[in-house]
């Protein structure tokens, strides 16, 4: 999917003066670093290869949510897929003015197209120039890993990058990975009538996800017609049929690899600038994300944190925070929330069902049954989850269900103020809706905390003296 882009009227401009902050990518932790220095007065220059708004504009957040929500209409084995892939590049072009060279410049930072390697420890070189920095953020974001499997090179492998060029709707769709992107994508080419193949080699898709939620998401995948296998992986390819390791074989002309991403950095000469990376290529950051560089910090998905364009966009700002004005801003990842798009969706953040069992810590849990609006929406398969600390503070939760993601919001609040459930018990709900799940989870927790011993001797007392106070 290529959009035309304006690069011709911001030549590299000869200076004396080293730039205030220089940012190296144009993605979304890219672009918010450059807007946020640029609002505090610095001059700031983006260099960026290829095209701003990064992954989440042209392969990420805006055309899956797209696609996904025509594939989740009641009619969506009988849309045009041409149509329907038309409608996401329609949604890209509403959106990208906001991500465009134009709007940097309208916000005061100057914007340079190029290749950009470091030279030194506070110098750069676009396309064999030299620019000098005060400062700099590293945002050159991730790619998409393609895993050397046999054979791969004779089937059509797309991956999330790729995938938004197709025209017409394969037969058939084999999907490696299980992972929030794979159940995305491989869910709406179902829904669209696409007969879609599962693999992912842990026991369970969303293997980072509570295995509660896993399975509530795994049943609808089935539901869907996905035929979903887990606990095995792809070995080979033999011409356009995939062998599994446990001998099966599938037919897959059409393969989505969604296994994973790899941070951009081979080719920006790190060592020259001082910059120091993980095993997996990942630029190494403190906790208030500078580098091993005193002169240049890093943020999104080029860092070990999550890779989430709010991660991004949150810790972008925060890097150009850091470096322009010296602050000593350190990152929140306790709160950090994530979201996967599917029917139903399944949101989470901090601490898991599984790992609170481990830690000695209290879960409630309200299935949506017990939900006025999934039981009228009839859409009662989701559950609530809440994990508490010994204080009753929050600490984690997972929900399932329609807009997850927004029931979730205020649990993330609740918990980044390390308030306790009976706070949010206390907090008046509309009714009926989704998040009365996460209320009769607090509420569920604050009726324990009223049975206490000591609570209750406090009420006994409480009585007896409004008692007495009765009898005079």
């Amino acid at each position: 999917m290529t959009t035309p882009i304006d690069w011709t009227s911001d030549p590299l401009p000869a200076r004396d003066e080293p730039w205030d902050l220089l940012v190296l990518g144009g993605g979304t932790a890219g672009i918010v670093a450059a807007k946020t220095a640029a609002s505090l007065g610095a001059d700031v220059v983006l260099v960026e290869r290829h095209r701003t708004g990064g992954d989440c504009l042209w392969t990420g957040c805006v055309p899956s949510k797209s696609l996904l929500h025509q594939a989740h209409r009641p009619d969506a084995t009988s849309l045009d897929f041409g149509t329907a892939m038309a409608r996401v590049r329609s949604a890209i072009a509403t959106i990208e003015p906001i991500d465009s060279p134009a709007d940097l410049r309208r916000n005061g930072v100057t914007v340079i197209h190029g290749e950009g390697r470091f030279a030194g420890p506070n110098q750069l070189t676009v396309d064999g120039a030299e620019v000098r920095f005060r400062h700099a953020v590293l945002a050159t974001g991730s790619a998409p890993i393609v895993p050397p499997i046999p054979g791969i090179d004779g089937v059509e492998a797309l991956t999330s990058d790729s995938v938004w060029s197709m025209t017409e709707k394969p037969d058939t769709f084999l999907v490696v990975g299980g992972g929030s992107i794979g159940c995305e994508l491989g869910q709406a080419f179902a829904r669209f009538g696409t007969k879609v193949t599962l693999v992912e080699g842990s026991a369970r898709i969303l293997p980072r996800e509570d295995a509660d939620a896993a399975a509530v998401l795994h049943a609808t995948l089935v539901a869907d017609g996905v035929d979903v296998r887990t606990g095995v992986s792809v070995s080979s390819f033999d011409d356009t049929t995939a062998v599994l390791d446990d001998g099966s074989r599938i037919s897959a002309p059409v393969v989505l690899v969604s296994v994973g991403r790899r941070p951009t950095t081979a080719d920006l000469n790190l060592d020259a600038a001082g910059i120091g990376t993980g095993e997996r290529g990942h630029v190494v950051v403190d906790k208030r994300l500078r580098t091993s560089n005193h002169r240049v910090w890093a943020a999104g998905d080029v860092t070990p944190h999550p890779a989430f364009t709010h991660v991004a966009g949150s810790h972008g700002s925060q890097a150009a925070t850091n470096a322009f004005l010296g602050l000593r801003r350190a990152v929140d990842l306790a709160t950090v929330p994530r979201v996967t798009y599917t029917q139903p969706e399944v949101a989470a953040f901090g601490v898991s069902d599984e790992q609170a069992g481990a830690s000695g810590l209290t879960v409630r849990t309200v299935r949506h049954d017990d939900v006025d609006r999934a039981v009228v929406d009839d859409l009662t398969e989701g559950f609530s989850r809440l994990v508490l600390d010994k204080k009753g503070r929050i600490v984690g939760a997972t929900v399932v269900g329609p807009r997850a993601g927004e029931s979730l919001a205020e649990v993330v609040l609740a918990a980044k103020h390390g308030l306790r459930a009976r706070d949010l018990a206390s907090i008046m709900h509309a009714y009926p809706t989704y998040a009365d799940g996460v209320a009769k989870a607090a509420l569920a927790q604050l009726q324990d905390d009223l049975t206490s011993p000591w609570v209750q001797r406090v009420i006994r007392l409480l009585g007896a003296l409004r008692r007495r106070l009765h009898r005079t």
